[in-house]
């Protein structure tokens, strides 16, 4: 179901996108160092219309340049449309990010970065350019109008369970009680 065929950011994600990107706008992905604990969070990136990877390492960068720390990106999956099967397949990948920005700010942050990239609202569950997504935020659990975290579908999803095991397969679902390794097992 899954096929690695776009390489991961296993290695050091600044190293691993200037490669890919092959030094287009690579100064801007060099992970910043903070000296102060800062939460943690985990993203979802997902893109399924044009220059998929291309647009999920452009979603990374401009992470990079308003001063969010990319501390890990897992490889990029070719997956199957969920919800809407009649669309082209995805690209998506993890990425483990520290962050000064409460939840709210960096879910504005994510939309402003979509629309940059040119997403344009569609249909739920439709094709997009870019769709960017907070899974987990800290151990932190929020249940606000247009925000839920851990994000709701996370657990039914392989797309996101895959490449976030690479990146943090120990990090515990604060609802449910189990690793990012124990969801993916269960799913088969």
């Amino acid at each position: 179901m899954y096929r690695d065929t776009f390489g991961g950011c296993r290695l050091p994600l600044s190293a691993q996108c200037r490669r890919s990107l092959s030094g287009k706008s690579s100064k801007y992905l060099i992970a910043r160092r903070y000296s102060v604990d800062m939460p943690t969070a985990y993203i979802g990136i997902g893109s399924n219309v044009g220059e998929r990877k291309e647009h999920c390492l452009r979603a990374l960068a401009l992470l990079s340049e308003e001063g969010i720390a990319v501390r890990a990106c897992s490889a990029f999956y070719e997956t199957e449309p969920w919800g809407v099967k009649d669309q082209p397949r995805f690209i998506n990948a993890a990425a483990e990010i520290e962050t000064s920005l409460e939840p709210q700010a960096l879910l504005r942050l994510l939309k402003d970065i979509e629309k940059r990239i040119g997403r344009e609202e569609t249909y739920r569950w439709g094709p997009r350019v870019i769709d960017l997504d907070i899974l987990l935020y800290d151990d932190l659990v929020m249940d606000e109008e247009g925000l839920k975290i851990p994000h709701p579908h996370l657990h039914e999803r392989n797309f996101v369970l895959k490449p976030l095991s690479e990146i943090a397969p120990e990090k515990v679902h604060p609802l449910l009680g189990k690793t990012v390794r124990e969801l993916l097992a269960g799913r088969g």
